[in-house]
């Protein structure tokens, strides 16, 4: 049985942050991450809210086995994400401490629920919530950054790499991997160089868009923040809104670079999830799932049935 962060710990945590009159009166460990472990704590006494929301980096939270992740984790890309994504005048969780060296931070606990959720429940509010998260993702491309390195380079040699991973663990992968070797580098010779790179979130999907009482949009999971193609942030959006997505669309993108990171995506989300499976993360029959979708969405990019 995997040993998670020492509630101790958390508790620990929130007498800094909060001072020694708050106390812990409840730990509930969330569902859902697979690099960090995040907790809701329920407190009490003098002036403490009701609940806040711990992140833990510690290494026993870590589900990935044994192999670097292509995108980064911890407290400091966590902190450097918030700091630009407040600069851009984007919302997200307040960080109310962080501590360094444990690889902790408590921050706001946003009542209500994830955009995905209200999709469902609430979809009045759900439109609200979109046409805001719109205007949210304009700033984010509007907060621009040199290209001072190839992003679409980058994108390529990941690519080729989750290929080989993924053909190793999926036969259909491997009896289709030259001609998806071949489309990777077809769509990479097409492309024009590009000036600038916008800020993108990386893995902006509605599970990870809490709402407010007022339906604005907050972002969470916010460690792959960097600055890339807005393709790349497309081919996510595209992938996880599925209907959802048009109100997101944007008619400047590069129709070239779209299609690379696209089929990139998907081969990401065939090689991670069938590695995550070598390990012991607990959600297996969804990880197993998403490999399946986007083996079969992969395979249809080069004309293969899945």
């Amino acid at each position: 049985m995997r040993a998670f962060t020492d509630p101790s710990e958390l508790r620990r945590l929130v007498r800094e942050a909060l001072g020694p009159g708050c106390r812990v009166t409840g730990v509930e460990r969330l569902r859902g991450g697979s690099k960090k472990g995040v907790y809701r704590l329920a407190l009490a006494g003098a002036g403490a809210p009701p609940t806040v929301i711990a992140y833990s980096w510690a290494p026993q939270e870590n589900y990935w086995p044994g192999v670097p992740t292509p995108h980064p984790s911890g407290l400091a890309p966590f902190l450097s994400a918030h700091h630009t994504l407040q600069s851009a005048g984007v919302r997200t969780p307040h960080v109310l401490y962080a501590s360094q060296p444990a690889d902790l931070a408590i921050v706001e606990d946003i009542p209500g629920d994830t955009l995905e959720t209200a999709f469902t429940t609430d979809p009045p509010r759900a439109a609200k919530a979109l046409a805001k998260l719109s205007m949210a993702l304009d700033h984010m491309a509007a907060h621009t950054s040199p290209a001072d390195h190839i992003s679409e380079d980058v994108t390529l040699t990941r690519a080729l790499d989750d290929l080989t991973e993924a053909a190793a663990r999926e036969p259909r992968i491997h009896a289709a991997a030259p001609a998806l070797t071949d489309r990777l580098h077809e769509l990479h010779a097409a492309l024009t160089p590009r000036a600038t790179y916008s800020l993108v979130h990386g893995e902006l999907g509605p599970d990870h868009v809490l709402l407010t009482p007022d339906a604005d949009p907050a972002l969470i999971d916010i460690e792959s923040l960097t600055h890339a193609d807005p393709e790349q942030e497309h081919a996510y959006l595209r992938l996880r809104f599925g209907l959802h997505y048009a109100p997101l669309a944007r008619p400047t993108l590069d129709p070239t670079r779209l299609s690379l990171h696209t089929l990139a995506l998907h081969l990401s989300l065939v090689a991670g999830p069938l590695r995550l499976l070598t390990g012991d993360f607990p959600h297996r029959d969804a990880m197993r799932g998403i490999a399946e979708h986007n083996t079969r969405e992969a395979l249809r990019l080069v004309g293969r049935a899945g």
